[in-house]
C-alpha cells in the first residue's frame, strides 16, 4: 500500500478549502444581487456584473447584455415597490449557483430558478426561467 507524504494531503486540503471559500463568495455575491435587485440599486448591480455579462431570460427568449439590464432598471424599479424578493441557493459548484427565487409583487408573485455564473467576484452571466405562477412550492 503507497503511503502519502504529508505535503500531498496538505495540498489536498488547499484546495477544497480554497473550492469552499469560493463557493462562499459566490453566495455573498448573490446575496448581494438580490439585495440591489430588490431596491433597483443600479449602482450595486453594474458593479456586480461583468462587462461581457449576458442575462438570458428563458421564458421570452430574451438575452441582455450588461448594458440593456442596467438600461431597464428605471422600468424595473416601478416593478418592484412594494414586493419582496426570497431565495435561496440550491446548489454551487465550479463557479455556477442556482438559486430558487420567489418574487412577491403586491398583486402577484412567481417562482424562478435562475442560474448565475461567477468568475473573478463578478457575474458574468445569469439564465432566469419560470418555475410556477406563484410560490406556494418555494
Amino acid at each position: 500500500m503507497r503511503r502519502f507524504s504529508g505535503r500531498y494531503v496538505l495540498a489536498a486540503v488547499m484546495l477544497l478549502c480554497s473550492i469552499a471559500a469560493a463557493s462562499a463568495d459566490d453566495g455573498a455575491i448573490i446575496d448581494r444581487w438580490y439585495s440591489a435587485l430588490l431596491v433597483a440599486d443600479r449602482s450595486e448591480l453594474t458593479e456586480l456584473l461583468a462587462d461581457n455579462a449576458r442575462m438570458k431570460l428563458d421564458d421570452i427568449g430574451v438575452i441582455q447584455t450588461k448594458q440593456d439590464f442596467i438600461a431597464s432598471i428605471d422600468e424595473w424599479q416601478g416593478a418592484v415597490a412594494g414586493a419582496e424578493i426570497r431565495h435561496r441557493i440550491e446548489k454551487s459548484e465550479n463557479g455556477q449557483t442556482t438559486v430558487l427565487a420567489c418574487y412577491d409583487f403586491p398583486s402577484n408573485d412567481t417562482l424562478m430558478r435562475e442560474t448565475f455564473t461567477v468568475a473573478a467576484g463578478r457575474i458574468t452571466a445569469s439564465t432566469q426561467t419560470a418555475v410556477a405562477q406563484d410560490c406556494s412550492a418555494y
